[in-house]
């Protein structure tokens, strides 16, 4: 039972934590760069209580999904202000970039010396600036994980700028910073939480504080996921999401993913599919490629006593096997409208060039059973509609 597992420096969760953010900040510098989304004017309160307390705060919007190069002008701003502490306020795309920002302006230079897959993937030669993170969406963790996903535009891919140096050093969660996303949003956001939780637990890298993480989240998912699709002010339910988000994040960044996301990659660069509705299609796809490979050539396997568990935990019945898992996955895909995989814009001769993608991905490598080809290729087909 040999493992490592870390998280971020300090955690700070709660309704109304927010208020908390110019003295966390401070704590670590007087002139920020903040990251925010497309539209820095929805977190106007944050930052005009950054400014009101004394901070020299330079404002860094950060449209949809973060590119290579956008990380490499946000650091060259970052470094032509000053700015001594990163604070990242947004969804998963904006806490990504703020965790490259972070790790860019201080280790200047080729960001492909430490990009994996298109690049040369050598560690950081320098800590990050302090960085706090702050999410306003359910569902990534970004908060809590030690990577950073760009889009390599001119190669169509997703890749990782990784270190353990990317975990914030501050992660501070306030359910009450998601109560304005729209239900398709939530569904998508949640979906990946839900998708994060239920691969951590049966990844060929799990451990048992992994799996306790994983654990508490899949119970809070289960009551929590449907309930605020419904009905967005449900204010203990955003609460549940928010705290499973953050559990999905520290549990991916000690246990790997799996075959969903090793898709995702891919679907991301090759088709600008937004990560969240990605693997929202593939979901129960995946899960019932790996539960009957697992039946057929490993039934001793630690994964398939997991994803029994998580049906149980899903479903909440004492009885329900892993597959009754699957037929839940299933149901809660189509109540939330999860999109097939042909909506964002896929074909069935795309399929190979996507499979040979997903081979090589990384997260491929925390999958719980080794799929082939056929397998691959079987699951992209069945999403596709």
């Amino acid at each position: 039972m040999n493992f490592t597992f870390a998280t971020p420096g300090k955690v700070v969760f709660g309704p109304k934590t927010a208020e908390q953010l110019p003295q966390i900040v401070a704590a670590h510098g007087r002139r920020p760069l903040v990251v925010t989304g497309a539209s820095p004017a929805r977190r106007q309160g944050l930052l005009d209580a950054l400014g009101r307390d004394g901070l020299a705060v330079t404002l860094s919007p950060a449209a949809g999904e973060p590119t290579v190069e956008a990380a490499m002008a946000g650091a060259r701003l970052a470094r032509a202000n000053a700015c001594d502490v990163v604070v990242s306020i947004g969804g998963g795309g904006a806490l990504d970039m703020g965790k490259a920002v972070a790790a860019l302006a201080t280790n200047a230079g080729d960001v492909y010396t430490y990009l994996e897959v298109v690049g040369a993937g050598r560690p950081l030669a320098k800590r990050p600036l302090p960085h706090v993170a702050v999410p306003t969406t359910a569902g990534t963790g970004a908060e809590a994980t030690a990577n950073a996903v760009l889009t390599a535009d001119s190669q169509r891919v997703k890749v990782s700028l990784r270190s353990p140096m990317l975990l914030p050093d501050v992660a501070l969660v306030d359910p009450l910073l998601t109560v304005s996303m729209p239900p398709a949003v939530t569904a998508a956001t949640g979906l990946d939480a839900l998708t994060q939780l239920l691969e951590a637990f049966v990844s060929n890298k799990a451990n048992p504080v992994t799996d306790a993480l994983c654990r508490e989240g899949l119970r809070r998912v289960s009551g929590a996921l449907r309930a605020v699709y419904e009905d967005g002010t449900n204010l203990a339910a955003r609460e549940d999401m928010a705290l499973a988000s953050l559990l999905s994040g520290m549990a991916l960044a000690n246990a790997k993913l799996g075959a969903v996301h090793g898709f995702a990659a891919p679907l991301g660069g090759l088709f600008g599919a937004p990560h969240g509705q990605v693997c929202a299609s593939l979901l129960p796809f995946v899960t019932a490629a790996n539960i009957r490979a697992l039946r057929q050539r490993a039934p001793d396997a630690p994964a398939l006593a997991a994803y029994a568990e998580a049906a149980r935990l899903l479903t909440g019945s004492a009885d329900a096997a892993a597959e009754d898992g699957t037929d839940w996955l299933a149901a809660t895909c189509r109540q939330l409208q999860a999109p097939s995989l042909s909506r964002l814009g896929v074909t069935a001769a795309d399929i190979p060039e996507l499979v040979r993608h997903a081979a090589r991905a990384s997260s491929m490598q925390g999958n719980p059973v080794e799929l082939t080809t056929g397998e691959l290729s079987a699951i992209a087909a069945a999403a596709l509609d």
